[in-house]
């Protein structure tokens, strides 16, 4: 094939409800995979949406775009059925193209989506579970818990869920959801935590002066310590916590700098900077490739994470993690599974106590330094994705 994968290794066809490849999130981890499964000796052909970026090396199939508005971008909306009408018709046809060994689908769409072709074509469906669809639903309040709606869905979720022959989830909390919530058998659950590329990530490989010239370029102060983030920004992320954080902190007299970095809503957040008095003290990008995240977050004295989710996985702790920097976080399961006793865990939701952990790092260098080498080492040593590739392998390998 043109991309260099080896003939002896297993056709697997990959269904991705999203616009497939952007910087963030759930993408990094189909991504990766993809690369670490490749190198295997894997044929993975990515099924997604019309949007997105091309990567090469990856064999991807787009949808149609829809023909009323084909510069919608993905959201929860009326849309989305019709994009998954559209995907279906993909992945079918795709599908009976490529005559794939094993079906792999990310999130609960491409389960479901990948489950009528896995029938048709009599092979086993891998489930990539990412967390609780109704729950998510929930935490972005595009669904009541309390409607009949919520009853409906969480039954689909709970048919979803039993579909697969094998579930890969982001985390081990995950599986307790799907084994007590859901009613899955525990043995088609295999835990598969968000992984990390401990290359791509390496702290090394920036010289003090390469971080200098950028941080002049994004108009940051010399000798300011930086926080650092990187992720969608929304309200679900925490990005208003994180500015109300930085305004504490100002008033306080910590001379500190918030790097938020990602996307959307720029605007939005910087004008909510302004408001609040700190623009001087907040940059705030814009989107950043996945090739420059590493560099761009090296920037970073302390990295930062105010999600709230108790379920969702949260791979951009891996990322700080593989660059050794010391992490601070709302407390919750997810965040304790990939960081145990080495992160810095906030009550969520309580930004008093967010703005002080930070205060406190600024005053203990030493010991941020500590937790941030804990960190990187945990993160080499258990989430890599050459080691979670393996075990996905021999996953498909059982299953075929």
């Amino acid at each position: 094939m043109a991309n260099g994968v080896k003939s002896d290794g297993l056709r697997v066809l990959m269904v991705a409800p999203t616009s497939f490849f952007s910087d963030y999130g759930g993408h990094i981890r189909i991504l990766e995979e993809t690369l670490a499964l490749q190198a295997l000796g894997h044929q993975i052909s990515i099924v997604t949406y019309y949007k997105g970026r091309d990567l090469p090396g990856l064999d991807i199939h787009r949808t149609w775009p829809l023909p009323w508005r084909a510069d919608y971008e993905v959201g929860s909306s009326r849309h989305k059925l019709a994009f998954d009408l559209y995907l279906a018709g993909t992945v079918l046809s795709a599908g009976l193209k490529l005559r794939p060994h094993i079906v792999h689908g990310h999130m609960h769409e491409g389960a479901l989506l990948g489950a009528v072709v896995a029938r048709l074509l009599r092979v086993p469906l891998v489930f990539d579970y990412q967390g609780s669809l109704t729950a998510e639903m929930v935490d972005h309040n595009f669904l009541n818990p309390h409607s009949r709606f919520y009853r409906l869905a969480h039954w689909l979720e709970r048919k979803i869920d039993h579909l697969p022959q094998a579930i890969l989830t982001s985390s081990h909390r995950a599986r307790q959801q799907l084994a007590g919530q859901f009613g899955v058998p525990e043995g088609r659950i295999h835990p598969l935590p968000d992984c990390v590329d401990m290359i791509r990530f390496d702290p090394t490989q920036f010289s003090p002066e390469a971080k200098l010239l950028l941080r002049r370029a994004l108009g940051i102060p010399d000798g300011r310590p930086i926080v650092a983030y990187l992720g969608l920004l929304t309200n679900y992320q925490g990005v208003d916590h994180l500015l109300r954080a930085a305004a504490r902190l100002k008033a306080q007299g910590e001379n500190v700098h918030f790097l938020i970095m990602g996307y959307p809503s720029v605007e939005h957040y910087q004008q909510m900077a302004y408001d609040l008095g700190v623009a001087d003290h907040v940059t705030l990008p814009g989107r950043i490739a996945y090739d420059e995240a590493p560099y761009y977050l090296s920037l970073g004295d302390i990295a930062i994470s105010a999600k709230m989710s108790s379920t969702e996985g949260s791979g951009k702790l891996l990322n700080y993690m593989a660059l050794g920097q010391p992490t601070i976080v709302y407390d919750s399961p997810v965040h304790r599974e990939y960081l145990t006793e080495w992160g810095v865990y906030v009550p969520p939701g309580d930004e008093m106590a967010l703005a002080q952990a930070v205060a406190d790092l600024l005053h203990d260098p030493a010991r941020g330094a500590a937790l941030g080498a804990a960190l990187r080492q945990r993160a080499g040593e258990e989430y890599s994705w050459q080691q979670a590739a393996v075990k996905i392998s021999a996953l498909y390998e059982r299953l075929t």
